[in-house]
């Protein structure tokens, strides 16, 4: 319930601004793809301004996606390598494991370390 709320608090003034955009562009431009010739270009297209804007902001947010996607792909291929690795080695843990057969894990006996023994302070 909430979420739906905070969706409408945010959609909802978006919505009104993106309108009010809309309706203050309106006015026709001509985009013209020829750099050569701008009285009689090759390919020129006639469209309102808010159009435009918004062609180009989503295209510049496509864009921005996908520089940000190739960007990731070094860390995805590092992932990849890791989990490959993980099998690999969960696989030889197993041949091992069956290997050993009925042998349980053996107990090891304590390290031969003296026992450490406070010292008295030095007067």
């Amino acid at each position: 319930m909430i979420r739906k709320i905070a969706a409408a608090v945010v959609l909802i003034p978006l919505a009104v601004v993106i309108v009010s955009f809309a309706v203050a562009n309106r006015q026709t431009v001509v985009v013209s793809f020829d750099p050569f010739d701008s009285a009689q270009p090759a390919y020129a297209a006639s469209m309102p301004l808010f159009v435009l804007i918004f062609i180009l902001v989503i295209f510049g947010i496509v864009l921005g996606g996908a520089v940000a996607w190739l960007g990731k792909m070094r860390w995805r291929w590092a992932a990849r390598r890791a989990e490959h690795d993980i099998g690999e080695l969960r696989r030889e843990n197993d041949l091992l494991k069956r290997q050993l057969g009925g042998i349980g894990p053996t107990r090891l006996s304590p390290p031969l370390v003296p026992p450490v023994s406070p010292r008295a302070p030095v007067e």
